[in-house]
């Protein structure tokens, strides 16, 4: 299995943005093009719904011939009343309580950590031997803890970074 975070989208710098559906940064062309030439084979393509992530999973399958489905379970955190707002604006004490409990906090009112790994469990499960999966860094967290990969939920990957697991 293949982990791909979805590519840079746009506007996204500094912005808390887990289910808003932002637009494709100028640059996607060129990642696609890098992806379709870097990424091993895979035999199925599943992606998040959000389109930063559709878009590209439908690019990459019809370059490799491969077809895609929808996994609604690997869409990124719903992080409630932060979506849209700059991270700098999120209120401190907000920061702090989710910061103390942070696999069961969910002071913005969407999802908390525990619930995103939950939900990315049941994804996973469905998920075919060989697929590349296109989603998001909260996602990929998820399935790295969920390997029990040391700092999973510290871990950074970049817009368009792909791990290969086992």
């Amino acid at each position: 299995m293949i982990l791909l975070r979805h590519t840079r989208p746009e506007g996204a710098e500094g912005l808390c943005y887990g289910r808003l559906d932002l637009g494709l940064d100028a640059g996607f062309e060129d990642e696609v093009s890098r992806l379709a030439a870097e990424l091993p084979e895979f035999s199925a393509v599943v992606s998040s719904p959000l389109s930063r992530c559709l878009m590209l999973a439908q690019r990459l399958g019809a370059a490799r011939g491969v077809g895609v489905s929808v996994a609604a379970e690997l869409i990124e955190m719903d992080f409630g009343a932060w979506e849209g707002i700059p991270w700098d604006a999120v209120p401190r004490g907000e920061l702090d309580a989710w910061a103390a409990d942070f696999l069961e906090a969910a002071p913005h009112g969407g999802e908390s950590v525990r619930v995103l790994a939950d939900r990315v469990a049941l994804g996973m499960a469905a998920v075919p031997d060989g697929a590349l999966v296109v989603t998001h860094a909260g996602v990929i967290k998820a399935v790295l803890a969920a390997r029990g990969v040391d700092g999973a939920w510290e871990a950074r990957p970049a817009f368009g970074e792909f791990l290969q697991l086992g």
